[in-house]
């Protein structure tokens, strides 16, 4: 049985997902270190997405719990 073929959502490349894999589904092996990840989390680019990310919730709670007097 063929392992299923996956992209990492880091660097783009495809793996193939096998059931003892550590990490993440969507990472491949190279990303999902743990070295990685601080380096991940170091990008520019994940601190505008946290940002944007707590809008969106924020935008979200306004809508669905805001009181229509």
């Amino acid at each position: 049985m063929a392992f299923p073929i996956k992209t990492c959502i880091i660097c783009e490349e495809e793996f193939e997902l096998k059931p003892d894999k550590p990490g993440y589904a969507n990472r491949c092996p190279t990303c999902s270190t743990p070295e990685a990840a601080e380096l991940i989390a170091q990008h520019p680019a994940a601190t505008s997405d946290r940002e944007a990310n707590a809008a969106r919730r924020d935008a979200m709670r306004n809508l669905l719990y805001r009181k229509d007097s």
